[in-house]
């Protein structure tokens, strides 16, 4: 058998690998990448993923990044299953409904300046009809429950700890020789985060996929986390400041909510208004509401309790662009929840362009930020951005929070991969950049004694 790389090697989006058998042909993820224009360039499906009859899709999760570009799958003739958990299903049928629309709207307001200067008209990546035609096809999965997808291969989706609904899939396919069991980790959170519950350690492996986001870094501590994070938050209040986090929908936007709701439960600083910006992050925290038996223990009790609900009484909500652009009106202190997480979109570059200029306004960055994207110059410590045309100063402070980061860190990293090491699979990493790769590659050598492999782009591993 063999499994090409059509995304997330060396690099951190795209992810979509290709897996054939004699009989068999399965695709797992099928994303977006997301970025630099060189990376948004490759956003299409290759053509040999359906030169041949593809048999299924395994989905490990919601994020763009991950489910992207299914709709293109769709429109290319894919018209097969996609299995993916319950949560799964609901989150990425936001996520690319939400994504669909922007690139109509966008490619409206393109053509409509074509039409001035009479040039080819272009049409989008794809359309919210073919977001729906990718929903009909979903399947849905239950987590430990063996399926037989194929002739010959079964799999078992488990939790990843990651955002609501993400998992890691383990297939066993019937070989030459006997049974072999791959795994894939889709994108793995860390141990003891608050909402979501911990990643499932699987016990063996003979290849084994594996993430490396952050292969070349521990966070800090959720303690020490939290104590910068609310030193942050108190400071700004004090001054009367205003306090941005570029959100992604999914899992940072309802995290953050969660530890605000704590201080101000903890009477940590006096309540003060909170501004959730993003319809699709509004969206999101009612599906995590949804699937509250996804969730851990103690964030299940106060649901259900309803504090949180008490908590967050200063909570609003902003659906339309006008409630949008009305809180640059609004003075300090308060706090802005908006998208797009690496701030290459969405309601944030108003809110940037309107206050990195104010020495009273605290940008808080809580998530992975691509090479490329804005986000990724800010937390860089660039003195002057380019947003929506204008050239900004910043003078507002930038932090970086990797606690708060959805993903696992380095030590958790090898938590999740130690019972599978200790029958030395082969190891194949992705999702990383060339750096966090080989940090964590020297680490699972030094620890474990596998040498890791580290594919390029359409690589293909041999099993």
């Amino acid at each position: 058998m063999q499994i090409t790389l059509y995304g997330a090697a060396e690099e951190v989006t795209g992810s979509c690998y290709l897996l054939e058998t004699n009989s068999t042909r399965l695709l797992i993820d099928c994303g977006m990448f997301q970025g630099s224009e060189r990376l948004e360039r490759q956003n299409r499906i290759p053509s040999n993923i359906l030169s041949k009859k593809l048999d299924a899709v395994l989905l490990t999760h919601g994020h763009l990044d991950h489910c992207g570009r299914l709709p293109l799958l769709i429109k290319a003739g894919y018209s097969g299953p996609i299995f993916a958990t319950e949560g799964t299903i609901d989150i990425a049928s936001l996520i690319m409904n939400d994504s669909a629309r922007i690139e109509e709207y966008d490619t409206d307001k393109e053509n409509q300046k074509r039409k001035r200067n009479r040039q080819r008209l272009i049409n989008p990546l794809f359309r919210v009809r073919d977001v729906t035609q990718v929903c009909r096809q979903f399947e849905p999965v239950n987590y430990n429950q063996w399926l037989q997808i194929a002739p010959g291969i079964q799999c078992q989706f488990v939790e990843a700890g990651h955002i609501i609904g993400s998992s890691c899939i383990e297939l066993v396919i019937d070989a030459d020789g006997g049974k072999k069991k791959i795994v894939f980790s889709g994108d793995l959170g860390q141990w003891n985060a608050p909402i979501v519950r911990d990643p499932a350690r699987l016990n063996s492996a003979d290849l084994v996929f594996m993430e490396s986001t952050y292969g070349d870094r521990q966070h800090k501590s959720l303690k020490d986390t939290l104590a910068e994070f609310e030193d942050l938050i108190i400071t700004t209040v004090n001054k009367k400041g205003k306090i941005l986090i570029p959100t992604f929908a999914v899992g940072r936007a309802q995290l953050i909510l969660y530890h605000m709701a704590a201080m101000f439960r903890d009477k940590k600083v006096p309540p003060f208004p909170i501004y959730l910006d993003s319809p699709m992050a509004i969206a999101a925290t009612s599906l995590y509401t949804k699937h509250l038996k996804f969730m851990d223990e103690e964030a299940r009790s106060l649901e259900n309790s309803g504090q949180l609900r008490t908590d967050l009484a200063t909570l609003k909500t902003c659906e339309t662009a006008i409630e949008s652009k009305a809180l640059n009106a609004i003075d300090g202190p308060c706090l802005i929840l908006a998208g797009a997480g690496m701030c290459n979109a969405g309601r944030i570059l108003h809110h940037l362009r309107h206050c990195l200029g104010s020495p009273e306004t605290v940008v808080i960055i809580v998530g992975y930020q691509a090479k490329g994207c804005l986000g990724r110059d800010l937390i860089e410590g660039a003195s002057t951005v380019k947003i929506l045309g204008e050239t900004v100063h910043v003078r507002a402070t930038v932090k970086g929070l990797g606690g708060f980061s959805a993903h696992a860190g380095q030590s958790d990293l090898l938590r999740w991969l130690e019972p599978m090491a200790a029958h030395h699979p082969r190891v194949v990493l992705t999702h990383g950049e060339s750096h966090s790769i080989n940090e964590l590659a020297y680490q699972i050598k030094h620890r474990f004694d596998i040498e890791c492999e580290k594919p390029k782009l359409e690589d293909v591993i041999i099993f």
